[in-house]
Formats: C-alpha cells, structure tokens, sequence
C-alpha cells in the first residue's frame, strides 16, 4: 500500500529536515503566543556536537529575555517528542545582524532591503554582489543593483544575506 500524497514529502526528507520542520512545528505556537516571528530552525553537527538552533525575531529586535522564554517552553516539549535520538545543545537566538534569507517569509521580509548575494562559481570576476532585494520567486532573485534591474538562478547562488552598516 503507498503512502498518501501527505506523507510523501516527508518521507523524502532527510533525518535532519524532518527534524527541523518538526522542531519549526512546535517553535511555532511559542512564537505566536509571545509576540515573536520565527525566522529558522536548524539541526547541525559541528566538531563531533550536535545543535539545534532556533533564530527568533520581532520588530525593533529580541532580547536575551525573549531567547530565554522560548528555550524554556521548548526544551521540555523536545524532551517529551523524544525526535532528536543524539545528545545536542538547544540554542535560541537573533538571526543576527547578516540574516540569511532561505524561507519564503525570509524573502518577504527582505524585500526592499540591501542584500548580498554569494555565488557558487564568480560571475563577472567576483564571487558576490550587493543590491536591493526587489523580487523573489521559487527559482529566482531579482536585485537593483548598479542601476539596473537584475535576475539570477536560487540554483548559482551560495548564500543570500541582509547586509548591515555601521
């Protein structure tokens, strides 16, 4: 018997997005009832340690109070899913002042905002470009950049970042 149509997707995750849209699942609620916007959920090994990072946001930026709300109402909800089978540290944070953009919502949120794009490969002799975000789709990003209007493939593209000045 297959699958139904639902369960297809999550099958063909891997173990760590299936960790990660589960963990985005149970961040959420949290986030709504404390006036904050997800921005990522992350499962990642580095040095031999496993993390899960949730980066939260809200208008005008978190606190260190709001970072320590949703770790203490998501810790015990992870430990009773028991979906995470190695020992790992929880981290809730600010995505940071060079936000990567991946979600939909990311992409939204950056629109009309200065971004960098890093390639895979150089394009024009240099590995990445800085522009305003005016468009976004499935495949593709749309940057001003040096005056003109500008299209390139999600596919060629390493990173797409908020930019900051100081």
């Amino acid at each position: 018997m297959s699958a139904p149509n639902c369960c297809r997707e999550t099958m063909s995750l891997s173990r760590k997005e299936q960790i990660e849209e589960k963990v985005w699942e149970m961040m959420t609620p949290i986030l709504q009832k404390n006036g904050l916007i997800g921005v990522d959920a992350e499962y990642v090994k580095e040095g031999g340690e496993y993390f899960l990072r949730c980066y939260i946001d809200k208008e005008g930026g978190v606190g260190i109070t709001d970072c320590e709300n949703v770790s203490r109402e998501l810790d015990p909800l992870l430990d009773e899913a028991d979906l995470i089978p190695d020992a790992y540290t929880l981290e809730v944070s600010s995505p940071g002042l060079g936000r990567v953009l991946k979600r939909p919502r990311d992409f939204q949120y950056g629109i009309g905002r200065e971004v960098e794009l890093r390639f895979y490969k150089a394009r024009d002799g240099h590995k990445d470009l800085r522009g305003i975000l005016v468009g976004e789709d499935p495949k593709t990003v749309t940057l001003e950049s040096d005056g003109e209007t500008k299209v390139f493939e999600k596919s060629e593209l390493s990173k797409i970042s908020l930019t900051y000045s100081l």
